[in-house]
């Protein structure tokens, strides 16, 4: 095989569907492949999950062995029951860059156990617009500053362990409706407002030592008028020239809309690698053929000179740095959330005036309080992670009022303002019911009793014991 197909395949990191590893991965990963994407669908568990990153490793011993572990909504190693910590708008909410540190070393351990090597977090996006529909609770907050200094945190604490982070999605995904998953987001901010911003986060992962960092699928024309995987003035003049940052620029997933539904993922491939990225997230549904379509579109760039030889080898290099860096797995136990903490998190929860006086209504009363989940469309970060504290009895589409037996009713969703259909489900109940109406996403406390800012199963313990103890 020769060097430069080795050089291109150490830029590529596919995934792919079910719980054993392919033979096209596997045959890849012993002649030049350097890494490999594991997400929700391959863990049903985490034995499972740890089994499959041992497959990888056994294979290639220094194989990157990347998650999307962000502690909070996002979770794979527990994609199956929800994060057993805090996600990063409680802790940015608590405001204690230690207990950041802290839960970013706990979710290291977590993810350097499960055999992984590199986690996709912190976000370091400031979710500046509330109606985010990718970023929310994902991100520590709406302030640049405080993002900025929990991002370092989180990045110090995960690598503390030995695995690697990724700051994302740079140059920063919070101001935006768009979930570029499913479009094109253009970010209007000035340029001053950019590099303000957004940039403050990113520069603080760096100042900490991150060892890569994550491109976003979005449009800043104020920067350029391309996205920002496929933009060299942001990647190279912004981040590598202005910023500083010498490690490895990894792309979101070439599969999302916002990198290639225009031109498919090879040539979104190849013009990635040409802006600067060097590392190609592929997301599961490449396979056989649509791997060697990439890496075919990617060897044709380089013999027709769109890709120059030394920019693919500048990223094989920085790529195979990176896996020679990584540690082996450990079988460490990882410590949960204790009451203390639940308490904590607890403690970040927005109260209305409303949320106190029902408790006091209700609480200890001999009646049959009615769960109510609005269902949505999960999160396609998040994926179909649980999220319900109370595994409620009736289960309804937004703009649907159910008919319920009188007593007090609570309500659970996420982002509840979003969408007139919520509301609509929300003052029905209110109409006929004493309802507490409880937002598990990002909140301005236009709808929500309480809002918690976050999903993960600590956040739902939480839930249940600040109704049981409040």
């Amino acid at each position: 095989m020769s060097a430069l197909l080795h050089d291109v395949r150490a830029t590529l990191m596919p995934g792919f569907a079910g719980t054993t590893l392919p033979t096209w991965v596997a045959d890849r990963l012993g002649d030049g492949l350097a890494s490999v994407c594991l997400y929700g669908e391959n863990a049903p568990d985490a034995a499972t999950l740890r089994g499959l990153a041992g497959a990888v490793r056994a294979v290639r011993a220094d194989a990157i062995v990347a998650i999307d572990e962000e502690g909070g909504d996002v979770t794979r190693i527990h994609y199956a029951t929800g994060a057993p910590y805090p996600g990063a708008a409680v802790l940015g909410r608590a405001d204690d860059v230690g207990w950041t540190r802290d839960v970013g070393a706990r979710v290291g351990r977590d993810v350097r156990a499960a055999g992984a090597t590199l986690t996709f977090g912190p976000v370091a996006d400031v979710n500046v617009d509330p109606r985010n529909p990718v970023i929310g609770v994902r991100s520590f907050g709406a302030d640049a500053a405080l993002a900025a200094r929990h991002v370092a945190a989180w990045v110090a604490g995960v690598q503390s362990t030995g695995v690697a982070a990724s700051a994302k999605h740079f140059p920063g995904h919070g101001d935006t409706a768009v979930d570029s998953h499913l479009g094109l987001p253009i970010v209007h901010a000035s340029e001053g407002v950019l590099r303000s911003r957004e940039l403050a986060p990113f520069r603080a992962a760096i100042e900490a030592g991150v060892a890569t960092i994550m491109t976003s699928h979005i449009v800043l024309p104020a920067f350029d008028d391309v996205p920002a995987t496929l933009s060299s003035r942001i990647l190279q003049g912004l981040l590598r020239d202005e910023l500083g940052f010498a490690g490895v620029i990894v792309s979101d997933a070439l599969d999302m809309a916002g990198a290639s539904g225009e031109t498919g993922i090879p040539e979104a491939a190849v013009r990635a690698l040409a802006a600067g990225c060097d590392l190609l997230c592929l997301g599961t549904a490449t396979g056989a053929e649509g791997m060697a379509a990439i890496e075919e579109a990617v060897l044709a760039a380089v013999d027709d000179g769109r890709l120059a030889r030394s920019r693919l080898a500048e990223a094989a290099a920085r790529v195979r740095a990176l896996a020679a860096a990584a540690p082996p797995p450990t079988l460490d136990e990882v410590a949960g959330v204790d009451d203390d903490e639940l308490d904590r998190i607890a403690a970040t929860f927005s109260l209305s005036e409303h949320a106190s006086a029902w408790l006091q209504r209700f609480r200890g009363a001999d009646r049959t309080t009615t769960v109510v989940r609005i269902e949505r469309a999960a999160n396609i970060a998040a994926g179909a992670v649980p999220w319900d504290p109370f595994d409620a009895a009736v289960v309804v589409e937004p703009g649907v009022v159910p008919e319920l037996e009188p007593g007090p009713v609570v309500v659970v969703g996420k982002d509840l303002e979003r969408g007139d259909a919520t509301r609509a489900t929300i003052d029905g109940l209110r109409a006929r019911h004493d309802v507490l109406a409880i937002d598990l996403g990002w909140s301005t406390g236009e709808v929500a009793d309480v809002a918690t800012f976050g999903a993960s199963a600590a956040v739902g313990a939480a839930v249940r014991r600040w109704i049981e103890r409040a």
